[in-house]
């Protein structure tokens, strides 16, 4: 006998949920209306809900100026957010945790689901599902390009069934919703928060990745650590003809460093990605660029890796700017660790989705290297406290790749998740007992 039932139009409920998040996408840290009306639902369902400071602690990285912001606040005010949780989200604090406790006694179980969007401007042919059917994004650049609008809606439709089934729940519940995981900057700022410090189950996840609907894994490992740097360099102005010997050339600075970063020595324990992806510098053909900036990452297959391909990148970063006797100025605006799936709850996530109606394959652990993701911090700090903690992929249909303009989702996969995680509690209740 299954301990969780769920009611007929729950499924349709999701789906209208997605799509209004997919008409109304909000990057990192801007996430007010969505984080609102999430808390809002969570909190007409009996959850003791938590926003803002409470979840987000104050040190976090690239975070929006204060302007864009505000921007972003006027927009979600506009547009049917909940003032009542966004007045405890202003600066960006628009995370959100909904905690649910059963009447039995039990472990804590905490599922995380990602809110953001991305800066891409949305496909506009009629062959665009969001499109045809009237739910394409109403701000210019801004898009649902990785199925976060989808996680969100999936994370509501579980707090319905538990609110709906509390009497079966044995311990706790949290449901973690996590801002800014593009760019990875959010899950780390969560922790710090102390929001899985109680955590003894952690389950995170991600529709698509390549993976058909109907495909389960249940352990997904392979993300490499990351960071992702902001780096400046302020050298001085002149004129390119007649005095250039007076000017610091900070386009040459940053010219040099592209070059040596671009050269890091591989590591012997592991592979390494470095990228620069923008280089912006300048003011006419006839000045000595006085500034240039550069936006860049690095990745690691595993954590001591990337610290070797991370510190190796600031010395050729400290090295050009003294090569050419410009000012350097460096933030950190986004990191992910490396983390593997617990084989204990890897196991359960796979018993259980082997059992669900339109699972046609399982597969305990895949490796998805090249990719970074920062449920990771996560993940790492529940093991470090002795919980467990796995990243499923549950595969589905995609109308193009993640971060493409024509980037959209099969729904068909929101009851496989759905079910999979109720009975992923089952089986967790059923592993503690023995």
């Amino acid at each position: 006998m299954k301990l969780f039932t769920t009611t007929s139009n729950l499924i349709e409920q999701m789906v209208a949920w997605r799509r209004d998040f997919h008409q109304y996408p909000e990057t990192g840290w801007t996430e007010f209306r969505t984080a609102s009306i999430i808390a809002h639902e969570l909190s007409i369902l009996g959850f003791q809900v938590q926003v803002g400071k409470e979840v987000v602690s104050e040190e976090r990285m690239g975070v929006p100026s204060d302007d864009e912001l505000a921007v972003y606040y006027e927009n979600a005010k506009s547009n049917g957010g909940y003032l009542e949780y966004m007045e405890k989200m202003v600066g960006g604090y628009t995370g959100v945790v909904g905690t649910i406790k059963g009447k039995k006694t039990g472990p804590t179980i905490a599922f995380r689901f990602d809110m953001d969007a991305l800066d891409i401007l949305e496909n506009d042919e009629l062959t665009h599902l969001p499109k045809q059917f009237g739910f394409r994004s109403k701000y210019a650049g801004k898009m649902h390009a990785c199925g976060h609008d989808a996680h969100s809606a999936i994370g509501l439709g579980l707090a319905k069934v538990l609110a709906n089934n509390v009497d079966q729940i044995e311990g706790t519940i949290k449901i973690i919703f996590q801002p800014a995981e593009e760019g990875v900057r959010g899950a780390n700022s969560m922790v710090a928060a102390g929001v899985v410090d109680d955590v003894d189950y952690f389950l995170s996840m991600h529709v698509g990745i390549n993976v058909p609907l109907g495909t389960v894994i249940a352990g997904a490992d392979g993300f490499l650590a990351t960071t992702k740097i902001d780096a400046k360099f302020i050298g001085k102005a002149a004129h390119a003809g007649a005095e250039p010997e007076k000017g610091k050339n900070a386009l040459l600075a940053a010219a040099s460093a592209i070059l040596g970063l671009h050269t890091i020595t591989q590591h012997s324990d592991g592979a390494s990605r470095i990228n620069v992806g923008t280089c912006i510098s300048g003011d006419g053909r006839n000045i000595v660029p006085a500034h240039a900036t550069l936006k860049l990452e690095t990745r690691g297959e595993n954590n001591s890796v990337h610290t070797y391909v991370h510190e190796q990148a600031l010395s050729v970063l400290e090295g050009a700017s003294k090569m050419y006797g410009t000012e350097l100025f460096y933030e950190i605006v986004g990191e992910a660790k490396t983390c593997a799936s617990s084989e204990e709850l890897v196991e359960l996530v796979g018993l259980a989705a082997k059992d669900i109606d339109g699972v046609e394959e399982v597969q305990l652990r895949s490796k998805f290297a090249g990719g970074s993701e920062d449920a990771t911090y996560m993940m790492d700090q529940v093991q470090r406290q002795g919980g467990l903690a796995t990243y499923a992929i549950f595969g589905t249909t995609l109308a193009a790749g993640h971060h493409h303009e024509k980037f959209d989702i099969d729904e068909a996969v929101f009851p496989i998740i759905l079910n999979t995680w109720l009975e992923t509690i089952e089986r967790i209740y059923e592993y503690q007992r023995k």
